[in-house]
C-alpha cells in the first residue's frame, strides 16, 4: 500500500510573515540572530534564510564556516516555490556584507553601484547609516538639512520610507526619518535625538532594522512613532548590556559588546518611549 502525499498547509498570519535573508553566527546575536527573535516576539512569522554561518562574527580574531552561493540560496527558494509556500508580506535582508561604517567601505567599490541601481528601487524601506547614505546618494553628509536631503534623494530612487540610523555630528547622535507617502507631496521628516553610550555593540543595526519593519507594520501611516518604539527598545537594550559587562568588571570600551537580547523581551514587546521625534519643515 502506498503511502499518501504529506499536504502541509501554512497558515496567514494574522500580523505578517517575513522572509529574512541574513547572516548567522552560532554565537552572538548577529544579523538573522539579532533580528528573527524580536520580529517573533512582535507577532510575526520568520523564515529565515541564513546567507552564511559563521561560527561567530567577524569581529573577532578568527571564525570559521560557510557562504551561502547564489546557486544554493535559488535552490531554496525554489524548494519553496514547488510546494506553494513562497508567500511573504515582508523581505527583510540587510546587504551583506554591510555596504560600511564609520568612512570605511567593507564592500568592493564597484559593489555599491549595484546596491545603488539593483537594491534601492526595488526597496519599499531604506535604513542605511550615515555612510551608507552617503555612498548610495553621492550627497556628504555633514548637517542635519544635509541628512534630509540625502533621504529625498533617496525617495526619488524608489523608497516610500527611509531612515538613516545614525547621524553622528557636533557631538551629537541623532536618527532621520523620511516618509514620502505620495510621489506628489514633499515626504514628512523627523529625528530623534539619541543619547550616546561609551562602548561599541554587535548586532545594533541589524535589530534596529527588525524593530522599524516590526513596528512601522503595525503603523504604517506613522513612520515617526513606529521609530520612536524602535529607539525606546533599542536603547533600552544596550543600557542593560552595557550594565551587566559592567557587573562582572568588564571593560566596556576594549572590546564590542554582545547584546542582551534574550534578557530584553520586555523591552521589545512592550518599549517606554523616552525619545521623542521632532518634526522637520
Amino acid at each position: 500500500m502506498s503511502t499518501p502525499p504529506i499536504l502541509a498547509l501554512a497558515l496567514p498570519s494574522a500580523t505578517g510573515r517575513v522572509l529574512s535573508i541574513q547572516s548567522h553566527t552560532v554565537q552572538g546575536y548577529v544579523g538573522n540572530k539579532s533580528a528573527v527573535f524580536p520580529l517573533q516576539l512582535l507577532g510575526y512569522d520568520v523564515d529565515p534564510i541564513n546567507s552564511v554561518q559563521f561560527s561567530n562574527h567577524t569581529g573577532y580574531p578568527s571564525f570559521r564556516g560557510q557562504v551561502l552561493n547564489g546557486e544554493q540560496l535559488w535552490e531554496l527558494i525554489e524548494g519553496l516555490e514547488a510546494n506553494n509556500l513562497l508567500f511573504y508580506t515582508h523581505l527583510l535582508t540587510v546587504c551583506d556584507p554591510v555596504m560600511g561604517d564609520e568612512g570605511k567601505l567593507y564592500v568592493p567599490p564597484e559593489l555599491v553601484s549595484v546596491y545603488r541601481e539593483k537594491v534601492v528601487p526595488v526597496a519599499s524601506m531604506l535604513t542605511p547609516n550615515q555612510f551608507e547614505a552617503e555612498q548610495l546618494t553621492g550627497y556628504r553628509i555633514s548637517s542635519e538639512k544635509d541628512g534630509f536631503e540625502a533621504c529625498r534623494v533617496l525617495h526619488h530612487a524608489g523608497p516610500s520610507k527611509v531612515v538613516i540610523t545614525s547621524l553622528n555630528m557636533d557631538g551629537e547622535l541623532f536618527l532621520i526619518g523620511s516618509h514620502q507617502k505620495s510621489k506628489s507631496h514633499p515626504p514628512e521628516q523627523f529625528k530623534i535625538v539619541i543619547p550616546k553610550i561609551p562602548a561599541y555593540f554587535t548586532g545594533t543595526g541589524d535589530l534596529m532594522t527588525a524593530l522599524l519593519l516590526g513596528w512601522s507594520n503595525k503603523s504604517p501611516d506613522d513612520l515617526a512613532s513606529a521609530s520612536e518604539l524602535a529607539v525606546a527598545s533599542l536603547q533600552a537594550l544596550l543600557q542593560r548590556t552595557l550594565q551587566d559587562y559592567e557587573k562582572v568588571g568588564f571593560d566596556s570600551k576594549s572590546s564590542s559588546l554582545e547584546i542582551r537580547l534574550i534578557q530584553s523581551q520586555d523591552d521589545i514587546c512592550r518599549p517606554q518611549v523616552r525619545y521623542k521625534a521632532v518634526k522637520y519643515s
